[in-house]
This record gives structure tokens, C-alpha cells and sequence, in this order.
């Protein structure tokens, strides 16, 4: 057996380095941490081959007075704490002392640093944590690192580095952190000689939303503001409109630090879970402000993980900051109809002009067709011929134009000439007096605008300011009809609102049935035969802990052996739609921590959702009474937007949008 002797301090600091420094990103990270504790207004972050040959990053801090220089690279140094009291009380990104000793160690530095007092600033060189060089040079206030071929000495940790694209890509979306978390700095990213990124440290966190994901995103946000139990909650919510399909659009910052914790990512993924499908995830950017003492940030080298002192009031504060902020706007989608593609017409021949006011048609002039031409030329006799069929949607409204003509030209066979003398006169002598009609009010408007005096302010147009599923515009809509049997059209002002049947009434029946539960106790329906749940020793567990919560709510349980239950009645509007697929999905949102302390209402929402099995399906006939009744319901729900899977239940269309496509408007 080996004896037991002390490493020496180059094997210790490439010990350390593996948990602190796994890839460039990581000594992107610790360093701009750094300069922002500095007091940067501004950081420059410069990679080459995805950070594995070059790093350099450049601030305007404060700097480092030239005698610390050599102490600042030691294990354990740091400017951030001074005793283990301070740990309770941490308000800046670092404060470990393992980054700069750690990057040291597996990486070749270059450190220049200039402080506002000095004259000179100082220039420090160490590789694999031997100082190599310490000398004065002219410098500007700040420090700058540069940083050369990482793992150099340590070749069994670069061959794990991936390829510099990849590695660039995991700095990229660093620096989009960084960005986010402070947007009071300005931060530029440069890979390989190009700018990636560069914000203007304005302080607007949209402004740098906008320059980070573009127009779409930044014109789809709800802003949030909150405050409750010394937790203040700041940021920006995405509509539903732009879920992803996974989880690298939901940046949440802890006092200022980008970190990953499974606690905030439920609760925000909870609160929008009647607002997005199934396997899409929410962009958000919030700012999370609580007291230092309440979060452990001190969990791993790398500080991306935290620890909160009481988890279930940060799960409870972001998940109503979240919800307030989802239901404070109507999220209804406006449909936008894209322009069809105009097809190339062809100039036809010119018909003979007919004398007759008959609408039967004249045979015009034989005249050859290209495709003649084409068969008749010695080149093209002898390839295959090629019909260009036009598109399904062309040939459907080729059609529906042909029947149209065929009806018009009947209906016209039908009547005399002078029939049709009048009817054109009458057409011409009523479009002249809407014409008439048409100026006179226009004038009386701008005489009564003339009166009245100078112009107020001009307000832009909200076409949601009377909210269309506010409570008392009911008596207002005008409900049109129904398309495909499936989807409902009301008009109500200036748009076009089209309903799906299904998902509202799956809306309808899922808060009914989780209002009911709350306001009053449940009677069973006996089942025969009974459902067995053959359970494990946890799932059983959970079960004898909450089964007074299922009791309570009309589901009645038998022990049947070790670890089996008996259901022999279920609650009475669940009859049909009860199965053991039901419980089991309630015993498995109960396994984590976070979901047992909120077991009460989640099994209120697992036995709601279930009832929307009941709802009308789409094809199935309703009557324009049945459906005025759903749309009073859907008015007085509390989210009619989105079914409880994350369907939209209605959308939007404006007459805006309409009279554009008719070219009635530019």
C-alpha cells in the first residue's frame, strides 16, 4: 500500500484547475466576473479557434496596484472576503480566489493592469503557474488578460475540447449572459477578427434583448415587475408565440449572477403551462434580487449552482410574478395572411370585339398554341412532351372561377338586353349618390374637426384597448358561423375572432371542474371491477402520505397487499374517464421536492385536466345557442386564452388585414 504524502502545489493547482477551468468558456466566464466585481463599464472578450490558442479580455476597472500583481495569482487569494462571516454576506461574482491560480496553472498568461493612481502600468507573465516575467509598461486604466494555448501541458484534457466551433458557440452564449445580466455594461465579443456581439451598456435590458435576439423576440415581451417576501422580481416575459423547444432561452439571474437551478425553472415552466404546447419551453430574462444570506452560491467552483434557505417562497414569488405578468395583456394571436404568389400571365390573343350584348361566347380565331410551335420544330419533334400542371390552390380557384363565369353567363342568358340597360343604370345612378353621400359626410367632418379647435395628442391605435373577452362585451359580438364543423367566426368591432370549439370547451370544463373542487366536497361513483395499483416502495409511500387529499375529492382506496391498492370509487364526473393511467401520472408529479410541497393543488390540476377528455371534439355538430353559451363561459374564465395543453382556444384577424389582401388598402 502506497504511503500517504502531500501533493506538491503544480499538482494541486491542475487539481483545481479541472473543476474551475473545463473548456475557454469557462475562463471567459471567471474573468469577466472579475471585471465586472472591478467595477467595469465595459469588457472586450476577443477568442481565436474557439478560445483554445487565444483569449484576451479586455476592461476599464479599477485595476491591480503592482506590488498585488504576484499575490492576485496565488491559491486562495481574492479582494472579495476576509472571513468566513463574509461568506454569508457575498454581493460580488467572485470571491473563491481558485480562478486566476487555476487558469495559470493549465494555460499560458499575460496579465497587464494599470490602476488610476499609477503612472505606469504593469505587465505579468506566468505559464503552467510559473512566473515567468514581471515588469512596468505603458498601459491605460483597467486590466487586460491574454491567455495562449490552453491545456497545453496538460494533453489528456485538450484532446476532450471539442471543436472550435463548438467551443466558440459555448462563448457566445456566455457573453449573451453576460450581456443580459448586466446591461448597464457594455460587453463585445469578437471571434476570429468579427464582432459577434457589442451592447451599448445603456442600461435598457430590452434594447440589449433586441440586439442579442432580434425584432421578433423583442416585439413579443411582457415586462414584469414584482415584489413579495424581500424577493424582487424584474424582467421580461416571451408571449407563447415564441416558446422554443428547449430550455437555453430562459435566462434568470440571482443577484446579478447567470446560475441553473431546477426550482426556478419549474415555476416559471408551471406558470406557463397552460400557455405553451407539450415539450416547449418559455424565453424569459428576469432579474432576481434577494438577500444574500437567503442563497448559497458557494455549492461549486464554477458558481453555477445555488442553493436557496427557503425554496418554496422563491418557487411561490417567481411563479406569481410569472402568472401575473402571462395574464396582465389578452394573448390572442393575430393571423397574418403572407401575399400569394402572382403567376406570370401569359398575353393571349386579341378576341374579335362583339357588337352583341350577348353574353355567349365567340370562338375566336384559330391561332397556333406554343405548343404546336413547339411540336413543330425540328428540335422539339423528337423530345417528350412536358405539360406544366399548376399548383392544387391554382387549380381550386380555376375552378371555382370557371363555375362562377358558367353561373353568370347563365343568369345573363336569362334576361333581355334591356333588362340588363337597366339594372347597369341603376348600378351607375346608386354609385353616384353613395359617391355624393360619401363627400358630404367628409365635408361635415372636417367642419366639425375645425370647430372644435386645435388637435389633441394622437393616440396610437390599440385594437385590443376594449378587450374582446372582457366581461361585459358579451350582448356586442356578433357570432357569423362556423367552418370545417371544428372552428366558430365572431366579429366583434374591428376583427375577425375564429374559435376552436375544442379547445375552449377542453378551457371551460378544466376550470369548472378545478373551481368546483375548491368550493366544495365531492361525491364517489363506485367501479366494478375495481383498478389495481401495483406500486414501488416510493410511489406507495406518497400515496399513504396524500391519501387523505385523494379521499377528499371522491377517490376511495382498499390496501390489497403489500404495497397494492383497491380503487373502488372515483369522483362522480370522472366516472367514464377514470383510469389507472390517471393516478399514476398524479403519484408521478409528486416525486420531486417541489411538487410534494405543492401536492394539494397539483392534484387538483392533474384531476381537472383529466376531465378535459370530455369536451367536444372537432367534426362534432353544435348549435348557435350551444356555442353563444361556451363563449359566455370562455368570457368569464380566468385564462381563455390557451387550452390546458397550450392550444391557443382562439385567434385573431383584423379587418386591416383583410381589406389589405383585397387591395383595398396599400
Amino acid at each position: 500500500m502506497s504511503k500517504i504524502q502531500i501533493l506538491d502545489p503544480v499538482t494541486i493547482d491542475k487539481i483545481a484547475a479541472g473543476e474551475v477551468v473545463e473548456r475557454p468558456a469557462s475562463i471567459v466566464k471567471e474573468l469577466s466576473e472579475n471585471a465586472i466585481d472591478a467595477g467595469a463599464t465595459a469588457v472586450t472578450v476577443e477568442i481565436e479557434e474557439g478560445g483554445i490558442s487565444y483569449i484576451r479580455i479586455a476592461d476599464n476597472g479599477c485595476g491591480i496596484p503592482k506590488e498585488e500583481v504576484p499575490s492576485a495569482f496565488l491559491r486562495h487569494s481574492t479582494s472579495k472576503i476576509r472571513s468566513v462571516d463574509d461568506l454569508l454576506h457575498i454581493h460580488s461574482l467572485g470571491f473563491r480566489g481558485e480562478a486566476l491560480s487555476s487558469i495559470a496553472a493549465v494555460s499560458q498568461v499575460e496579465m497587464i493592469t494599470k490602476t488610476q493612481e499609477e503612472t505606469f502600468g504593469t505587465r505579468y507573465r506566468i505559464s503552467g503557474g510559473k512566473e515567468e516575467d514581471l515588469e512596468e509598461t505603458g498601459a491605460k486604466d483597467g486590466t487586460t488578460f491574454i491567455i495562449r494555448q490552453l491545456f497545453y501541458n496538460t494533453p489528456a484534457r485538450r484532446k476532450f475540447l471539442k471543436t472550435p466551433m463548438t467551443e466558440a458557440s459555448h462563448v457566445s452564449d456566455l457573453m449573451t449572459r453576460m450581456a443580459l445580466s448586466h446591461p448597464e455594461i457594455s460587453f463585445q465579443f469578437i471571434n476570429n477578427h468579427q464582432s459577434r456581439i457589442h451592447t451599448s451598456g445603456n442600461g435598457n435590458l430590452r434594447d440589449v434583448i433586441y440586439h442579442v435576439y432580434g425584432r421578433e423576440i423583442a416585439s413579443n415581451l411582457l415586462e414584469v415587475r414584482f415584489q413579495a417576501e424581500g424577493i424582487q422580481i424584474t424582467g421580461f416575459l416571451g408571449k407563447p408565440i415564441i416558446s422554443r423547444g428547449n430550455r437555453n432561452f430562459e435566462n434568470y439571474f440571482i443577484n446579478g449572477r447567470y446560475v441553473k437551478n431546477h426550482i426556478v425553472s419549474k415555476a416559471i415552466e408551471d406558470a406557463y403551462k397552460d400557455f405553451t404546447m407539450q415539450h416547449k419551453y418559455p424565453f424569459v430574462v428576469l432579474m432576481i434580487t434577494m438577500a444574500g444570506e437567503e442563497v448559497d452560491v458557494n455549492v461549486h467552483p464554477a458558481k453555477m449552482e445555488i442553493r436557496f434557505q427557503n425554496q418554496q417562497a422563491v418557487y411561490n414569488a417567481i411563479y406569481e410574478a410569472v402568472d401575473k405578468g402571462l395574464h396582465a395583456e389578452e394573448l390572442i394571436p393575430q393571423v397574418e395572411l403572407d401575399e400569394p404568389a402572382v403567376p406570370k400571365k401569359v398575353p393571349a390573343a386579341p378576341a374579335p370585339v362583339s357588337t352583341s350584348m350577348s353574353s355567349t361566347p365567340v370562338p375566336s380565331p384559330a391561332v397556333p398554341s406554343r405548343e404546336k410551335m413547339e411540336n413543330n420544330s425540328p428540335v422539339q419533334a423528337s423530345m417528350p412532351k412536358k405539360e406544366a400542371i399548376p399548383p392544387k390552390e391554382e387549380r381550386d380557384l380555376d375552378y371555382f372561377m370557371a363555375k362562377m363565369r358558367e353561373r353568370v353567363r347563365a343568369y345573363h342568358d336569362r334576361g333581355s338586353q334591356a333588362e340588363v340597360d337597366g339594372q347597369s343604370q341603376i348600378y351607375r345612378q346608386k354609385l353616384q349618390a353613395d359617391r355624393i353621400r360619401e363627400t358630404a359626410v367628409t365635408a361635415r367632418k372636417e367642419q366639425e374637426k375645425a370647430q372644435a379647435g386645435p388637435a389633441t395628442e394622437t393616440k396610437q391605435l390599440d385594437l385590443f384597448e376594449e378587450k374582446f373577452l372582457d366581461r361585459e362585451v358579451k350582448a356586442e359580438y356578433k357570432l357569423i358561423g362556423q367552418v370545417f364543423d371544428t372552428y366558430w367566426m365572431v366579429q366583434f368591432q374591428d376583427n375577425l375572432y375564429i374559435i376552436d370549439q375544442h379547445a375552449a370547451h377542453e378551457r371551460v370544463l378544466y376550470e369548472r371542474t378545478l373551481k368546483s373542487m375548491k368550493t366544495r366536497e365531492y361525491t364517489s361513483q363506485m367501479i366494478s371491477p375495481p383498478i389495481i395499483l401495483d406500486l414501488g416502495m416510493q410511489e406507495a409511500a406518497l400515496l399513504r402520505e396524500y391519501m387523505d387529499r385523494f379521499t377528499r375529492i371522491g377517490f376511495e382506496f382498499e390496501e390489497f397487499g403489500q404495497d397494492s391498492f383497491a380503487v373502488r370509487a372515483v369522483p362522480d364526473n370522472l366516472f367514464s374517464i377514470a383510469k389507472k393511467e390517471l393516478l399514476m401520472q398524479m403519484l408521478d408529479s409528486l416525486s420531486d421536492e417541489v411538487s410534494r410541497n405543492l401536492s394539494a393543488d397539483l392534484i387538483d390540476e392533474k384531476v381537472a385536466s383529466m376531465s378535459c377528455k370530455a369536451a367536444v371534439k372537432g367534426k362534432m355538430k353544435l348549435s348557435a345557442a350551444e356555442v353563444d353559451t361556451l363563449i359566455g363561459e370562455l368570457l368569464t374564465l380566468k385564462n381563455p386564452y390557451h387550452c390546458p395543453h397550450g392550444r391557443p382556444t382562439i385567434i385573431a384577424m383584423s379587418k386591416r388585414e383583410l381589406e389589405k389582401k383585397f387591395k383595398r388598402i396599400v
